[in-house]
């Protein structure tokens, strides 16, 4: 059996990068063993690894991916939430599009839905949208939209290689902790990134991965949870964040009561019945500013982190203020239009 397997079921030591380098080259090379990738996804999964063996395996896998064009996000962020939590209209979405007429430029990465019934992925599907194919096409739509959605192509190769070997087997179920750490395998060269964490008990091992990917970067990345479970911001409970930016990591609180924010319950969040197609009116009712204050306020909070985070403004009243009149007047939904505007134009 492979040592990184070894290591990761004992876990009485690290693994570190040449083992990591080595697993990589026998997965590539079709040379593990039957069972030796399920039973590495089924270790991580598990259990989250230590510092030393996840920071090993982002090294690794940075060092294998193709090169890719320098800075062309400047001041770009994006928000991307680890997935599973109470299942709601898609919040993080809905505020990429907010923070976008707010004048944030945002690169959202994504998923199809893992956890939850409808992912990112889904939702624009549905709307008619389609993520980019590389990084060119990812700073064209930036450029004319204030907004794109990158594919699956900043995911390392190293993903689908591994969901392969673990066929018929279903990657979503045995390899919950790729999804979990999903926000740190996407290789997109934004300023900042916000992500939600549905489980406060992994706020310790994606603070590494936060760590990692900070000092690797120089990207601001803030790590957020409440007691809700939610893997976004919620406009009517505490929010914990932890921010790592500058080789540094510090804590804040985000109180709604501080922010003049109300009160609400997850119900008002809910995704509702009638399949796919009702999720996408909800959310489009969203950005026209057609519901409930909770849901307002709650995509109005995670817009305002994105302006914030990528220093648009430093005032969370101002930030607040400025992405509920964008709802209010339109220009949110007007973002969407937008998108699907400039790929009719290129189809």
């Amino acid at each position: 059996m492979h040592e990184a397997v070894v290591s990761l079921i004992s876990r009485d030591h690290p693994v570190e990068l040449p083992v990591w380098r080595s697993f990589w080259d026998r997965l590539h090379a079709g040379g593990l063993l039957r069972g030796e990738a399920a039973a590495l996804l089924a270790s991580l999964s598990t259990q989250m690894p230590d510092r030393l063996t996840l920071h090993a395996l982002l090294a690794s896998l940075d060092e294998r991916r193709p090169p890719r064009p320098a800075g062309p996000f400047a001041g770009a962020v994006n928000i991307v939430g680890t997935g599973g939590g109470p299942a709601t209209f898609n919040i993080s979405t809905a505020a990429a599009f907010v923070a976008a007429a707010m004048g944030v430029p945002v690169v959202k990465t994504g998923s199809r839905a893992y956890t939850s019934r409808f992912g990112s992925i889904d939702l624009l599907a549905r709307l008619g949208i389609t993520p980019t194919t590389s990084y060119e096409h990812t700073r064209h739509v930036l450029e004319h939209c204030g907004i794109a959605f990158a594919g699956f192509f900043v995911y390392p190769q190293e993903v689908t290689l591994l969901a392969r070997a673990v066929a018929p087997l279903d990657l979503r179920r045995l390899g919950s902790f790729v999804n979990t750490l999903g926000p740190f395998l996407a290789d997109m060269p934004v300023a900042a990134q916000v992500t939600g964490l549905s489980r406060p008990r992994h706020l310790e091992a994606l603070g590494h991965a936060a760590e990692y990917t900070s000092r690797a970067t120089g990207r601001s990345v803030w790590l957020a949870v409440n007691e809700a479970g939610a893997d976004e911001l919620l406009g009517f409970t505490a929010n914990m964040i932890r921010a790592y930016e500058h080789g540094t990591d510090s804590d804040f609180e985000l109180a709604p009561a501080a922010l003049g924010l109300g009160t609400g319950r997850l119900g008002d969040l809910a995704v509702p019945d009638g399949g796919a197609d009702r999720s996408a009116e909800l959310f489009l009712d969203v950005l026209a500013g057609r519901c409930g204050r909770a849901a307002r306020e709650t995509v109005c909070l995670n817009a305002a982190a994105l302006a914030v985070a990528g220093r648009l403004t430093g005032d969370w009243h101002e930030a607040l203020a400025a992405a509920d009149a964008v709802l209010r007047d339109g220009s949110a939904l007007a973002r969407v239009e937008r998108l699907r505007s400039l790929e009719a134009a290129h189809a």
